[in-house]
């Protein structure tokens, strides 16, 4: 003897006409239907304009080739944009690091140590701040603010001082990059 189970997944409830809606009550014509909101962003203090707009990956049409993955599996290790006044915050933190570490990289003074001590002489604590040697001209470093949360990451080398300022990461919970994927 055979038994057979019908699952109910299909797109048709019992009662309910097609193209009914399936929620508890009806939506009243041309009420509109709540999008979710997205984060605001305003010109901060010392901007121009307004911020730019993040740009879409393009990559499509009839010659494009298959995406192989690579940004979707990575997703996870791409820093949280900030927005609002966590953006200014950010901005301004920027502003403040390069200006302590541009006197270095004037001086050619390319060490972890005094990189440290500029960053700790901002107000950052110690433990909080972390530099590394990247050959004989370059400087890396990552400060984790912790409010909002934020992170300032950067770069001081022969060329140029960097700093940019994130949320952390979608799957992290500090300012280090997570390991691992899906």
């Amino acid at each position: 003897m055979v038994l057979l189970l019908a699952a109910g997944c299909g797109t048709q409830r019992a009662g309910v006409a097609p193209g009914a809606s399936l929620s508890s009550g009806p939506t009243p014509v041309g009420t509109p239907v709540a999008a979710p909101s997205a984060p605001a962003d305003f010109p901060c203090p010392g901007e121009s304009s307004a911020p730019p707009a993040p740009t879409a990956a393009t990559g499509s049409g009839p010659d494009a080739s298959p995406p192989d993955h690579y940004a979707e599996n990575h997703a996870f290790r791409i820093p949280l944009r900030l927005h609002g006044q966590s953006r200014c915050d950010g901005l301004a933190a920027e502003g403040r690091v390069k200006g302590a570490l541009e006197p270095l990289r004037r001086r050619g003074d390319f060490t972890p140590g005094h990189v440290h001590g500029a960053l700790t002489g901002l107000g950052y604590p110690a433990g909080k701040v972390r530099t590394y040697q990247n050959g004989p001209t370059v400087v890396g470093f990552l400060i984790d603010i912790g409010a909002s949360p934020w992170c300032v990451e950067g770069m001081l080398n022969s060329g140029s001082t960097t700093a940019e300022a994130f949320g952390g990461y979608p799957d992290g919970t500090g300012c280090e990059p997570p390991r691992g994927g899906h």
